[in-house]
């Protein structure tokens, strides 16, 4: 519903004043805030799922889509503010930090060799090499800012989402921590209720 709210606000900023945007922007959750509560609703998800069958059609249990709406809502900020080059900079690093914190618990690929499904294990494997992968060159080589801060943000939100990945695999076969137990994530705010209109 969040995400939902979010995507909504954005896509109706085009007729709005910039007073209205810029109101709006209590709305969009900062960049650990929003992994916190993506790394909550995953935790949901896996209870919710961990008994069903691999090969439901509606298994969407391995998926980062959230961590890459996390970073685009983080850049949606950073444009909203004074110093968004400097914002986006800042995005880069918390991102390339979290993504060392969140590959640091991840076990080697040995350590679940015998767990089954094969699946699931064969997936980490790959999910792992990728996570731990280094680029083949600078990804934004040539380009200027804005574009160049701004493609160096989405860049690392990719790598963090191949390390999400992992731990998400990691996790569906236990030898991995939750997110707060390894420290990267915290209890995200619960939700407040939206004021209603008046009569």
């Amino acid at each position: 519903m969040l995400r939902r709210a979010a995507t909504l606000a954005l896509g109706g900023l085009g007729g709005l004043g910039a007073t209205a945007a810029l109101a709006q922007d209590a709305d969009l959750p900062a960049f650990q805030t929003c992994i916190d509560i993506e790394a909550d609703r995953y935790e949901w998800s896996l209870a919710v799922h961990r008994s069903r069958a691999l090969e439901a059609a509606d298994f969407h249990l391995w998926e980062v889509l959230g961590v890459e709406y996390c970073g685009t809502v983080a850049i949606t900020r950073c444009d909203r503010s004074e110093a968004p080059i400097a914002c986006q900079q800042a995005l880069v690093a918390e991102q390339v930090a979290l993504r060392e914190r969140v590959i640091a618990d991840l076990p080697d690929p040995a350590a679940v060799a015998a767990t089954d499904p094969p699946l699931a294990k064969n997936l980490y494997t790959r999910a792992h090499a990728l996570a731990r992968g280094i680029s083949a060159g600078p990804d934004c080589a040539g380009a200027e800012d804005p574009l160049r801060t701004w493609c160096e943000a989405r860049e690392a939100n990719n790598r963090l989402q191949d390390a999400v990945l992992a731990w998400q695999v990691a996790r569906y076969l236990g030898v991995a921590k939750t997110a707060r137990a390894a420290g990267w994530a915290h209890r995200p705010p619960p939700v407040r209720p939206r004021t209603r209109p008046g009569p």
